[in-house]
């Protein structure tokens, strides 16, 4: 029967046969009945008012200590006063408690509507005796509630329930054994506290991975054919959360898993239609389509029943002139929607949100996204998809000219929906802990948001001041050039109660160290806030090692912070301190396997610190992340050259060549010729002289878009054998190429006027010469082997005369020492070539 409970408590409702169940043998228990039945019918606020719940929390004398720690005791103190008979029944008790607690704490903050309960309500008066106004009382349990150093939104309404939760579902979760499902409940209780806070908390990722393993273990949660809705919504759930702590490869399992489950195939797909009123003709539109392999939710009485569209906020049409409200397709018919069930949209808005997640900003992505939110709200039944993809919507359409006045309208509308009492909390919360949505304040500031893009900046800052939120504040100020004020505000809301994070964005707005200073020694050296801000204070101002001390701090308080990793590893570059910058980086891609500069970077440092095999391990993984970036193609080419990958070498310069048309590098192709010619050992112990062909490829390629450049000709023919090949059709190829390097060179400007470059021409030209001579040989008719011969003639008599020329001694009528010996060999050759053609010429 416990189990059975369980699963109707997750699920949030019962089924006709378990009502007539619970009626008989649940509700009818003495304690735990009255309070599962206010829990489910959404009296979460009677269930704490309970005479029960109010002799748990009020019994016992009231020492002057933290709140945390008297609710703690006095939980304990219930379950360790229990009988064997009882037992079961206090952790009934105890677990119904908690998970009012947090239901109450989520309809407060994030569902609506407001809830009117106060601390003294429900705890012993004597324990705020300590606190001299209840500002202090809700600064105190705020204080209990923040975790590695990371601040709480100061405005959270009604945090003691929160606090409450945490003490049952967390700290005190193992006692309450007779509950395999519990640490599901945990997993909600901390994905919720993980919203209040500033940045990531490797506290409370250490709790989620540990409720995860557990649940994991239930098997019959997972095989059972009852189970499939919950099931469903717990990977969600395990998705969305690991998608916040960057764990993207689990996050994606957890989605597939869901959408398994749901036997639901979605997939993008083009229909004819028009967008706009003016449009003539039909044309393809970005649509999602969604099919069932097999009907396992929709229909059965385990899924929550939808809620009635005027009991949803009101989705605003489009009233533009021109851009029609939604597509209007050319055969409507042909995508006949299904109706979804509740966890079937929660699938499709899974699927989504992880898509937009590995996805990169993008007007494509965006109009991708817009096809999600579309078939969601298409489909207007369950208040948390609703709310979710109206938000999605929203911040997409605020950059279109065309829809930023609906995104308005539509944030609007869900601020004021909050506070509207016409929808139950049930409706509201049913698959709310599987759907995303943004608490109240995260709304409100989003309104503030378009109004700053509107250009209403003091209507913006109304907001944001009424929210507290004065980093926005102080940006608003700083945007309109109102630094004064900035910190105007910043000291009046210092003289009513000093805090770190007022400090902190102090010390941002002055650009002064003493205020992160304070800041860190207000916290008690637990504020990863204020040495964040000091250390990219000097990171800006270049002091790389003050810099690297700070962020050292702040990583020690909370080591989840991404942006503070990367910086440090920066730093670390710029002090050439190379094994610090491979730490940094490496954690910055443990934290997130998709940021490819820091893949980058890593691979940067391992070069560096002569560790080849590992930079070209890491340049894979940040091409990976970003096929596009060329930099960290060209990083990869060089890495993959030292440590003896050829043939990716090959491949990465196709890629780069794709992405820059007239890109070359030829010491990258002296290289890959040198292998394949002198047979080098690839990194794997093959030979490269097998790449031949795919190299002559990658000439044939670079020479079509690079063709006057005398050395990449040069390095083409050597590939070909420099006209020592034993294939007379490779002989002729190389003389080709080697001519049209002599070209490329007494082409370019100014070489005669150089010594040195003059030399290299004139050994460039007595090579073309040899393999003349030799490819004549091979001749069959005179006469072509005569113009091949007389055209590297004139070569050498050309090249003879402008040394004599440029290089000459008048008065001796001697030429330059350095040049001399060349001059002679040319002059040798030149009569050479004379005598064969008159030969052939004869014949």
């Amino acid at each position: 029967m416990v189990r059975d409970v369980e699963l109707a408590v997750l699920r949030g409702f019962l089924t006709a046969s378990e009502t007539t169940e619970c009626k008989q043998n649940v509700f009818t228990a003495a304690e735990s009945g009255p309070l599962l039945q206010s829990l489910l019918d959404g009296r979460f606020k009677d269930i704490l008012l309970n005479p029960v719940i109010l002799d748990i929390l009020t019994a016992g004398s009231v020492a002057e200590e933290k709140i945390d720690s008297y609710l703690e005791k006095q939980i304990l103190a219930y379950l360790n006063a229990s009988t064997e008979d009882d037992k079961a029944e206090r952790e009934m008790v105890l677990s119904l408690l908690g998970v009012a607690c947090l239901q109450l704490f989520a309809q407060s903050n994030w569902t609506g509507p407001p809830v009117q309960i106060q601390p003294q309500d429900f705890l012993p008066a004597t324990l705020f005796q300590q606190f001299a106004e209840p500002q202090a009382a809700t600064a105190a349990i705020l204080s209990s509630l923040v975790l590695d150093g990371e601040s709480i939104y100061s405005l959270v309404s009604n945090p003691v329930l929160l606090l409450l939760a945490r003490v049952i579902l967390v700290n005190c979760s193992s006692k309450l054994e007779s509950f395999q499902l519990l640490p599901w409940w945990t997993l909600r209780c901390v994905s919720i506290h993980q919203q209040l806070l500033e940045e990531r908390s490797p506290q409370l990722f250490t709790v989620v991975q540990a409720c995860v393993e557990e649940v994991m273990k239930t098997e019959a949660f997972f095989t059972s054919e009852k189970c499939r809705h919950l099931a469903v919504q717990f990977h969600l759930e395990c998705g969305y959360t690991f998608l916040f702590y960057y764990e993207y490869k689990k996050a994606k399992e957890h989605f597939n898993c869901a959408k398994d489950l749901s036997k639901l195939q979605i997939s993008m797909t083009g229909a004819l239609g028009k967008r706009t009123r003016f449009q003539e003709n039909y044309l393809a539109q970005l649509i999602i389509d969604v099919q069932r392999e097999e009907e396992v939710l929709s229909g059965s009485d385990l899924t929550p029943e939808p809620t009635p569209l005027e009991k949803l906020p009101k989705d605003h049409d489009l009233t533009d002139d021109t851009v029609l409200n939604k597509i209007s397709l050319a055969e409507p018919d042909q995508f006949q929607k299904l109706e979804l069930c509740a966890e079937e949209q929660a699938v499709i808005l899974g699927v989504c949100m992880d898509f937009q997640k590995n996805s990169p900003v993008h007007k494509l992505t965006e109009e991708e996204l817009l096809a999600f939110t579309s078939c969601l709200l298409s489909q207007p039944k369950f208040w948390s998809v609703e709310v979710t993809s109206l938000m999605l919507r929203t911040k997409l359409e605020k950059r279109s000219s065309r829809r930023v006045e609906r995104a308005m309208t539509q944030t609007q509308t869900l601020v004021d929906h909050f506070e509207d009492k016409g929808t139950p909390v049930l409706d509201r919360l049913k698959i709310f802990y599987c759907c995303p949505v943004p608490p109240h304040w995260a709304i409100q500031r989003q309104l503030a948001s378009l109004l700053i893009d509107l250009g209403c900046t003091s209507s913006a800052l109304q907001v944001f001041e009424s929210l507290e939120m004065w980093e926005d504040v102080v940006i608003c100020y700083e945007r309109t050039g109102q630094h004064g004020k900035a910190e105007d505000i910043l000291r009046r809301e210092l003289e009513k109660k000093e805090t770190p994070t007022l400090y902190c964005l102090l010390g941002d707005v002055l650009r002064d160290h003493q205020y992160y200073d304070k800041a860190w020694e207000l916290s008690r050296h637990r504020s990863a806030r204020s040495q964040r801000s000091k250390g990219l204070l000097h990171l800006r101002n270049k002091e790389f090692q003050q810099c690297i001390d700070c962020f050292e701090r702040s990583v020690m308080v909370n080591t989840m912070q991404l942006g503070v990793w990367f910086s440090l590893g920066c730093a670390y570059m710029a002090l050439e301190g190379y094994e610090g910058a491979a730490k940094a980086f490496q954690r910055c891609v443990g934290l997130e396997p998709d940021n490819a500069e820091a893949w980058n970077n890593l691979s940067t440092a391992y070069i560096r610190l002569k560790q080849k095999t590992k930079a070209f391990r890491t340049l894979q993984e940040a091409i990976k992340c970003n096929y596009e970036h060329w930099q960290i193609w060209e990083n990869y080419i060089v890495t993959c050259t030292d440590v003896g990958e050829f043939a990716e070498a090959i491949k990465a310069y196709h890629r780069i060549m794709d992405m820059k048309d007239k890109y070359k590098d030829v010491e990258i192709l002296k290289i890959l010729v040198r292998a394949v010619v002198e047979g080098l050992e690839n990194s794997r112990g093959g030979q490269a002289s097998a790449l031949k062909g795919k190299l002559q490829e990658l000439f044939g390629r670079v020479t079509s878009k690079t063709t006057s450049d005398g050395e990449i000709w040069r390095q083409y023919a050597k590939l070909y054998g420099d006209g020592k090949s034993e294939k007379l059709e490779d002989n002729e190829k190389a003389l080709q190429f080697l001519a049209k390097a002599h070209r490329c060179e007494t082409q370019a400007n100014g070489w005669e006027k150089n010594i040195d470059s003059f030399k290299v021409v004139m050994k460039g030209a007595i090579e073309l010469a040899h393999v003349s001579i030799s490819c004549s040989k091979s001749k069959s008719n005179p006469q072509e082997a005569v113009q091949m011969l007389s055209s590297a003639r004139l070569n050498l008599r050309s090249l003879s005369s402008k040394a004599k020329q440029m290089y000459m001694d008048v008065a001796t009528g001697e030429i330059h020492s350095d040049l001399a010996d060349d001059v002679r060999t040319l002059e040798n050759l030149v009569i050479e070539l004379q005598e064969m053609t008159s030969q052939l010429r004869n014949q």
